[in-house]
C-alpha cells in the first residue's frame, strides 16, 4: 500500500484535495449531527487529520519528484492553510446549509503544521 502511494504520489495528493473539497461542499443536512461528537471535539480532530494528510501527501509528491526544498515546503504549507481558509469562507457564503467556523480553520491549520512536522521527522523512511 505504501509503495503504491509513493509511486502515485501526485495522483494521491490531487485525489485527497478533491475529496476534502467534496466533503466541505456537502450540504449540511447530509452531515450527521450528534452532540457527543461535539463534546469530544471529534470534529476538530477530523479537520486536523484531513489537513495533516493533505500536507503529507503533497510533501511526499515533492520528495518523490525531486522538487523538495525549504521554499517548496513552505509554499505547500501556505497553500494548504489557504485552502482550508478558503473552504471555510465558501462554507459560510457559497455552500448550502453550511457555516464557516474559525475553530475549524484553526484545526485545519494545526493539522497542516503537524503534517509538516511529521514529514520532517519521518522523511528518512521514504528513501
Amino acid at each position: 500500500m505504501i509503495k503504491l502511494l509513493l509511486k502515485h504520489s501526485l495522483l494521491a495528493a490531487i485525489l485527497w484535495t478533491l475529496i476534502i473539497f467534496g466533503l466541505c461542499c456537502t450540504p449540511g443536512q447530509y452531515i450527521p449531527s450528534t452532540n457527543w461528537l461535539e463534546l469530544l471535539s471529534f470534529d476538530k480532530f477530523v479537520h486536523a487529520s484531513i489537513f495533516f494528510t493533505l500536507v503529507v501527501l503533497w510533501l511526499i509528491y515533492l520528495f518523490k519528484s525531486d522538487k523538495l526544498s525549504n521554499s517548496s515546503m513552505i509554499f505547500v504549507i501556505f497553500l494548504c492553510i489557504a485552502y482550508g481558509g478558503l473552504l471555510e469562507i465558501m462554507q459560510a457564503t457559497v455552500f448550502s446549509n453550511r457555516s464557516g467556523d474559525w475553530l475549524d480553520f484553526i484545526a485545519n491549520t494545526f493539522g497542516c503544521l503537524m503534517g509538516f512536522w511529521f514529514f520532517i521527522k519521518k522523511k528518512e523512511i521514504l528513501h
